[in-house]
């Protein structure tokens, strides 16, 4: 019998075959990258599957000729395809957005170093040769603020985890921020409690945690019920509090390469419900990204359906009717509308592909709010396997491809006209509706006001048949948030929709808090900012065209609301200045251009260019002409309504709905 080798020897000979691995997929490595630049030439997608078929085929058939397992080698592949193609993505999306390639990324995450959300930072980073300057921050807000104002390039936010599901607080803050989507990350979680070295499963009579690793770990803290349990912000602060920690009966739930930064031992290992326990973070920026076209990508949207049978269902429906896969379906509740729900998809497809680009759309038609939150490259890399192929599915016909064709090179319609969309666009707030067989009917009043006059008011101007009740002069109004707040509550009594004027940038936010509906002051009509901000919005907005105003640029001011995803824009047709006069007029052959051109609501609003006596006289024109509605006012006064008044609107509204 001949004499075994050295354990040592034998122990040296595997540390060179080892370090000569590393070496050969580093190599590996470099060689995928060569095939990425040719790729970026060639416009060709990123993974070929029947090249990784035939190339795990002929490898296990060399394995076995070596004694190797079919499994083994398939595992270890799979590992190193997964590799390849996540950096020929990270390349070929670095070259796609040159202004993003810096040497140096400031990442803000949840915690401090050590969490799992540095973790995916540092993991992205990573993938992208490029150092990481850390910035631990308390809350998902903070993270959102820090890219917001430019403190941070991106912010890592763990959006779902195999075993706990969907992170709310995550999907309610993005609701609120403006920052895109720009991508993905996943790492494998492998729950551990950490305590300083030398301590006892025994001993441990405390456990920091985050609330999701406690979640996740259910099964094994029910178990030890005999652990006290103590919340923590992150799991970096639970395992910071474990090293500060004067004893060595308290432990931390964390990764074990989390708990090597704070010089903590896992004492115990796999404390997770699921065998397989990942999270999966999304990486937000200030501005969208480019994917390019061979990169398998993903895109997020919000949308809001509205309440009515079949909404969701044929939303839904859109995307099957283009073959597009959506991945992740989640709900969440509107703040402020009860029993309704803002609505995160997960789809599998480029934004600036033409089945996408056909089903928004769609979507935009049938949607009460839609927008777009990212397209980014995805990194949910499918193993190939052996055992059956995988299947592409392809578009339905030749015919509909031409079709297809055909219609990316037509000019695009602008979302305002009724090429665009030919049925009229409906909006219904309260028992305010606008249409032309039954127009809305508003009343303007001027603040400030006392409540108990505008309660005695209000209460007059509902009886007349006023649907709406329109607010202006916010800036003039003492106390305005108590008194909003007052105000809204008898409009919400009487069953008025309350419709607040926005004269000035500064009144939008207040005015968003309390309104059913925003009316934007013909004198803000070319505000873009403005514009732009009721267009993230879930309130219906009326736009009024500036009396200096085409009515070609009403259209484009509502392309903008349209443009960034609030569906619900109305039109004000309220008179032009003519041949440089100050004198206003009515301009009712706007209104017919704009119903000629527009499905969008329209109204008018006759007051700055009529006497109240003589409105009556134009109200058969308007109804004629199709008006959607109708802005009357009401004269300042701190008093009840004058009679003479009353009778006039009395009046006017029977000649609306005579």
């Amino acid at each position: 019998m001949s004499k075994p080798t050295p354990l040592n020897q034998t122990r040296e000979q595997i540390t060179a075959l080892d370090n000569e691995l590393l070496s050969l997929l580093a190599k590996r490595r470099e060689l995928s990258l060569d095939v990425a630049r040719s790729k970026e030439v060639d416009v060709r997608p990123i993974r070929d599957t029947e090249r990784e078929k035939d190339l795990l085929a002929r490898l296990v058939k060399q394995g076995r000729e070596k004694g190797l397992d079919a499994h083994y080698i398939i595992s270890l592949y799979q590992s190193i395809i997964e590799d390849s193609v996540l950096n020929q993505q990270a390349f070929l999306h670095g070259r796609a957005n040159p202004e993003t390639q810096k040497p140096q990324y400031i990442a803000a995450y949840l915690g401090a170093k050590g969490s799992y959300s540095y973790l995916a930072a540092t993991r992205y980073c990573a993938r992208r040769q490029v150092d990481m300057q850390e910035l631990g921050c308390q809350s998902f807000d903070a993270i959102i603020q820090a890219v917001e104002s430019g403190q941070a390039d991106y912010g890592f936010l763990p959006i779902e985890n195999t075993s706990s599901g969907s992170i709310n607080e995550v999907y309610d803050v993005l609701q609120h921020t403006r920052l895109a989507i720009v991508g993905e990350t996943t790492i494998e979680v492998e729950h551990c409690l950490l305590a300083q070295s030398g301590s006892n499963i025994n001993h441990i009579k405390t456990v920091y945690a985050h609330p999701q690793p406690i979640s996740q770990c259910s099964r094994y803290l029910g178990i030890h019920g005999e652990f006290k349990l103590e919340y923590c912000s992150s799991s970096a602060e639970a395992m910071e509090k474990v090293k500060q920690s004067s004893t060595s009966n308290v432990a931390a739930i964390g990764s074990a390469e989390g708990g090597a930064l704070y010089q903590l031992e896992a004492i115990e290992k796999g404390l997770a419900n699921q065998k397989i326990n990942q999270s999966r973070f999304i990486v937000v920026a200030q501005q969208p990204v480019d994917v390019p076209e061979q990169l398998p990508a993903k895109s997020t949207l919000i949308m809001a359906t509205g309440q009515k049978p079949g909404a969701l269902v044929d939303a839904l429906s859109v995307l099957k009717k283009h073959h597009l896969n959506m991945c992740k379906l989640e709900s969440r509740p509107i703040a402020g509308t009860p029993w309704e729900e803002m609505f995160y998809l997960d789809i599998e497809a480029n934004l600036s592909s033409s089945a996408m680009k056909m089903a928004l759309k769609e979507l935009e038609k049938i949607t009460r709010f839609i927008k777009v939150l990212g397209c980014y490259p995805s990194e949910s890399v499918k193993p190939t396997h052996l055992a059956h192929q995988q299947l592409m599915v392809e578009s339905s016909s030749k015919e509909a491809d031409n079709k297809t064709e055909q219609t990316l090179h037509q000019p695009e319609p602008q979302r305002y006209s009724k090429t665009y969309k030919t049925s009229p666009t409906q909006i219904k707030c309260e028992q305010l509706e606008f249409n032309a067989q039954q127009p809305g009917a508003i009343i303007e009043l001027q603040l400030p006001i006392e409540t108990n006059i505008f309660e005695q008011q209000v209460k007059a101007l509902k009886e007349l048949g006023f649907q709406g009740i329109q607010l202006r002069g916010l800036h003039l109004q003492p106390n305005l948030d108590n008194t909003l707040i007052q105000l809204k509550k008898t409009l919400t009594h009487f069953n008025l929709a309350c419709i607040i004027t926005i004269e000035h940038e500064t009144d939008l936010p207040l005015a968003a808090q309390h309104a059913d509906m925003l009316f934007l002051d013909g004198a803000q009509m070319f505000n873009q900012s403005i514009l732009t901000t009721l267009g993230t919005l879930l309130l219906p907005v009326i736009i009024e065209r500036n009396n200096t105003a085409s009515t070609n640029a009403l259209l484009n001011a509502s392309n903008t609301v349209l443009s960034q995803g609030n569906q619900q824009v109305i039109l004000c047709e309220s008179g032009i200045k003519v041949n440089n006069s100050q004198d206003i007029s009515l301009d009712l052959a706007g209104l017919v251009y704009l119903k000629s051109t527009t499905h969008l609501p329209v109204i008018v609003n006759p007051c700055y260019a009529v006497e109240m006596p003589q409105i009556n006289a134009y109200i058969p024109a308007m109804k004629k002409l199709q008006a959607d509605g109708v802005v009357l006012h009401l004269s300042p006064s701190t008093q009840a309504i004058a009679q003479n008044e009353i009778n006039q609107l009395n009046e006017n509204l029977h000649a609306l709905y005579r």
